[in-house]
């Protein structure tokens, strides 16, 4: 109960505005950019986190369209051509460099099943690795927000409270009243960098944590795709006469 009396009267007396105002220059110079940061990583946690979910819901609905198709190397194209659906550029660069490598070994005369797997897997590595570096896109600078906002709200407080102190020193005498409108006016910049680092911090190990379920599964789509081709290219090479399909 003392907690929710104290708070509105913490409020009530304090006027952040005022105490910007008792900033000197580099104070407020750092608590305003303090404040662009915190836009800044709010825009970014918002904006990454929808993205995230927009893109595990694509592969899911693409993922469910897939497993109803009985061959992958002979899709249509209205299915095959979804550049922007992760799993989708995936299976579009695997099929391409397949039946690429199969035009170019009968060119020469050596085509090979294994140098069109080699191939297709090859291209799914690629792709997986572009994949995971479009998940984590933007994620630097989140974590830079956790590493440079209480830095900078600590440069600002330690210049601030130097400031007073030498403001108090010009004076012939010092007293608790002179002193704290100087410091108050210097800490604000630490109450600053904390708001920046705090929501930035947890932004970024929930975004983190969705990073890495997203990884995994399109790594998972990515083996279960390898497998699907070289299951078609052993039913290909097999014999239409074996007793299997009969």
């Amino acid at each position: 109960m003392l907690g929710f009396i104290s708070a509105p009267l913490f409020f009530a007396t304090t006027n952040i505005v005022k105490v910007f105002l008792q900033c000197d220059p580099v104070g407020q110079v750092i608590t305003v950019m303090l404040l662009i940061f915190s836009v800044f990583a709010w825009s970014v946690m918002l904006g990454k986190n929808a993205e995230l979910n927009k893109l595990r819901k694509l592969n899911h609905t693409y993922d469910r369209r897939l497993r109803d198709e009985r061959k992958v190397l002979d899709l249509p194209e209205s299915l095959r051509n979804m550049r922007n659906i992760p799993y989708g550029d995936l299976l579009y660069d695997a099929i391409e460099a397949y039946w690429r490598a199969e035009s170019i070994g009968k060119e020469k005369g050596e085509d090979s099943l294994r140098a069109r797997l080699e191939h297709a897997e090859n291209a799914l590595a690629r792709a997986l690795a572009h994949q995971c570096l479009r998940y984590e896109e933007n994620m630097i600078w989140l974590a830079t927000m956790v590493t440079v906002a209480p830095f900078m709200g600590l440069l600002g407080t330690v210049w601030g409270v130097m400031e007073a102190f030498s403001a108090v020193s010009l004076q012939a005498t010092a007293s608790i009243q002179t002193l704290a409108p100087g410091v108050s006016a210097a800490l604000l910049t630490t109450i600053a960098g904390l708001v920046v680092a705090i929501p930035s911090v947890v932004g970024y190990n929930v975004l983190l944590n969705k990073t890495k379920t997203l990884t995994t599964e399109i790594e998972n789509y990515a083996s279960s795709l390898a497998d699907r081709i070289e299951l078609e290219m052993d039913k290909k090479t097999s014999p239409s006469a074996s007793p299997i399909n009969q």
